[in-house]
């Protein structure tokens, strides 16, 4: 399966309102201005005029020692050391540590038309909390139909041709009070070695039953039942039956499927009238669980069974 992969730019004004930043001058593309790369810039050597490999794409962040250095020096001095960095087209200039501003810094964001904003938290704390919202926005990105829910603690991702009862099975699932993360479509982002999934914005919530249409569960099955994010443990992939065909018994092998790079366990399902679909599914999650602890049901199945092979064998030739 082809899929394409995405990366959308951050918005400005939705991160100063996720990381609750004081906003002390809005700048002209505040509602408009996109921060595309991660990493953020202490500038330091800017503050004294080394500009060589300075990347103004990044956001801005002022802490103690940076504010600090600039009380040290002449108003006019520092008056043109804020220009030179102002001129640069910053998406904003974040002020740590709840620290005053000098009245300059707030004239001269306003003169080039920059965005200025204050955090309360220290200067690490904000640095590590806007880089990891950033990885998590700017992350690669696919949408994959099916139905994502968290079942026992554990994110899964049930796939499926269109109307082998992934819904219906989904359905059954919240009836036994596991929670529904998106049906129909999953935005898939990883994270460093993680992969999270979450329901675009538009579904968010609801769920397509065929014969009786789309249902409102966060309404319906009450709040607890729904979850906006989950990290992607497994996978589970429904198949109509096919007579012939092997299908795994023992449950020995150890299917893996590739999303974004990271490897996850895939368990294929085949779907007849009067399979319980649901159950299975809880047990194929609870089963997963048990191996990450590395615990393998048909592993220990079979080392009894050779041995119990090999004891028979033995009293046979002893016989």
């Amino acid at each position: 399966m082809t899929e394409k992969v995405r990366r959308t730019p951050a918005k400005l004004h939705k991160l100063v309102k996720d990381m609750d930043l004081e906003v002390l001058v809005r700048g002209s593309d505040f509602d408009t201005r996109e921060v595309t790369v991660s990493d953020v810039n202490r500038p330091a050597l800017q503050l004294v005029g080394f500009y060589q490999y300075f990347e103004p794409q990044r956001l801005q962040i002022f802490g103690n020692s940076e504010i600090n250095f600039l009380k040290t020096m002449p108003v006019q001095q520092r008056r043109r050391v804020l220009d030179d960095l102002l001129r640069c087209e910053i998406p904003a200039l974040i002020i740590a540590r709840d620290l005053e501003i000098f009245p300059e810094l707030v004239e001269l964001t306003e003169k080039h038309s920059r965005t200025l904003l204050r955090s309360q938290g220290t200067t690490v704390e904000t640095i590590s909390r806007i880089i990891g919202y950033l990885n998590r926005q700017l992350a690669a990105q696919i949408t994959r139909h099916g139905v994502l829910m968290n079942i026992y603690g554990q994110g899964v991702l049930i796939l499926g041709d269109s109307g082998v009862g992934k819904s219906e099975t989904a359905i059954e699932l919240l009836k036994r009070g596991h929670r529904l993360v998106s049906d129909d479509a999953v935005e898939i982002r990883r994270v460093a070695e993680l992969i999270y999934g979450t329901a675009p914005e538009l579904i968010q919530h609801y769920i397509e039953i065929r014969g009786v249409g789309v249902i409102d569960v966060q309404q319906l099955f009450g709040m607890g039942a729904v979850q906006f994010e989950t990290e992607i443990d497994m996978v589970i992939q429904l198949e109509q039956w096919v007579d012939g065909k092997f299908y795994d018994r023992l449950g020995l092998g150890e299917d893996s499927i590739d999303i974004l790079g990271v490897s996850r366990p895939i368990v294929t399902i085949p779907v007849r009238p009067g399979r319980n679909l649901a159950g299975i599914v809880e047990i194929a999650t609870m089963k997963n669980r048990q191996m990450k602890y590395g615990f393998n049901p048909a592993r220990d199945f079979v080392t009894q069974f050779d041995r119990h092979v090999d004891e028979m064998m033995a009293n046979s030739k002893e016989n």
